[in-house]
């Protein structure tokens, strides 16, 4: 466990959520719910100290976009570092909820996939619906919203999402829930790979 890690557990327990970083064999499972045999898009709420954000961007192939929403402004420094010579990987020191904003500024439509092991349950009501609704609005038809959590009350209010399928997974301190929440595909059935469809520069300015 990093020191940073442990620091910032100590000063802001509920919006860190876990003593330690995730297990080796978290971040894989997680990892395992994405396809990265091409370029995708991919949003992370609250990285911290980046384990999950590390294996991510190791997988993605040339092409994707990582964007890293995170808070803690000693975290953001820390991924800003980490990740300062891969232009594919971008840290942004704010909430999660200005997602559809933040796709919207880098003329990118949606997200193929958004991550989040932020503690959804020590969220106001209001905020939390609010978020799931900006999330859903941010995946790509046929996409993702995967979260990794210590309780499962989030598929409650995850209403929008047209399928979920959660795993209880032991092989972390504390274990966590997996539940994959699945945005309906387009009509023909097929999905859009975010960055394939992604506006040009210039018709953003």
């Amino acid at each position: 466990m990093s020191v940073l890690f442990f620091k910032r557990f100590l000063q802001r327990p509920f919006q860190v959520a876990s003593i330690i970083p995730s297990s080796k064999a978290l971040v894989d499972r997680v990892a395992s719910k994405m396809d990265f045999s091409q370029p995708r898009v991919i949003a992370e709420y609250g990285p911290g100290e980046g384990v999950h954000s590390r294996e991510i961007a190791r997988r993605m192939p040339a092409g994707s976009e990582l964007l890293l929403f995170e808070l803690d402004p000693d975290f953001s420094r820390d991924l800003e570092r980490q990740f300062a010579n891969d232009p594919r990987v971008h840290v942004i020191h704010g909430d999660a909820a200005q997602l559809p904003l933040e796709l919207e500024r880098r003329g990118i439509p949606h997200c193929d996939y958004i991550v989040s092991g932020i503690p959804f349950s020590i969220l106001d009501i209001t905020k939390k619906r609010a978020l799931l609704e900006k999330t859903h609005e941010a995946v790509a038809p046929g996409g993702s919203f995967i979260i990794y959590q210590v309780t499962n009350e989030l598929r409650q209010h995850a209403t929008h999402f047209d399928q979920a399928e959660s795993e209880y997974f032991l092989q972390n301190i504390p274990p966590m829930f997996i539940t994959v929440f699945q945005k309906a595909q387009t009509r023909n059935g097929h999905s859009h790979p975010a960055v394939h469809s992604r506006v040009p520069a210039s018709q953003t300015a």
